[in-house]
C-alpha cells in the first residue's frame, strides 16, 4: 500500500490531533485500558496502521495475544473486567453514533464504572482515535509491522 498523503500537509491540524493525545496522556484512564480502546475502534474501522500500533503497545505493556485477538468477541468471552467491558460498550456506541445514538442503557453501564470526568475523558479517547483511524486509512498510512507473506 502506498501512502497518499502525509500528515507534514497540514501541519497545524497535525498538531491539534497530537495536542488531543497529549491531553488523553494526562488523564486518570489507566493506559492499559486507553489502548484496548483504541484497538477495538480501530478494528471496528479497518484502520491497519492503528490495530497494528495499539496492539503492538498492548503486548509491550504485557496483554496476552488471547486478550487482543479476542476483542472483536469481547461480549462473548470471559477474560475482560466489568471496567472495560463497560469501555468497550461505551467505545462501540460513540463509535456507531450515526446508528446508535449511544444508548442509555451503554451510558448507565459505563457511569456505573466511571465518574462523569472519566467517562468524558474514555469520549475523547474515542473521538481521538476515530479521527486517527479516519485520516490513516483515508491517507493509507501503511502498518509499521509488515504482515508475513503468504505461503506459496
Amino acid at each position: 500500500m502506498k501512502q497518499r498523503i502525509s500528515f507534514d500537509v497540514a501541519p497545524q491540524a497535525y498538531a491539534a490531533q497530537k495536542g488531543l493525545e497529549a491531553y488523553i496522556r494526562t488523564t486518570a484512564l489507566p493506559r492499559e485500558l486507553i489502548e484496548l480502546v483504541k484497538l477495538r475502534v480501530s478494528m471496528m474501522n479497518g484502520c491497519g496502521f492503528c490495530v497494528d500500533m495499539h496492539w503492538t503497545a498492548l503486548r509491550k505493556a504485557g496483554q496476552p495475544e488471547e486478550r487482543l485477538y479476542g476483542l472483536s468477541a469481547w461480549r462473548e468471552l470471559e477474560g475482560y473486567s466489568t471496567r472495560e467491558r463497560a469501555a468497550l460498550a461505551w467505545a462501540e456506541a460513540v463509535t456507531e453514533v450515526a446508528s446508535s445514538h449511544v444508548p442509555d442503557d451503554v451510558y448507565e453501564q459505563a457511569r456505573a464504572c466511571f465518574d462523569e470526568k472519566d467517562l468524558a475523558d474514555l469520549t475523547f479517547v474515542v473521538v481521538a482515535i476515530n479521527g486517527w483511524n479516519r485520516l490513516c486509512v483515508a491517507f493509507r498510512v501503511p502498518p509499521a509491522t509488515a504482515l508475513p507473506k503468504p505461503a506459496a
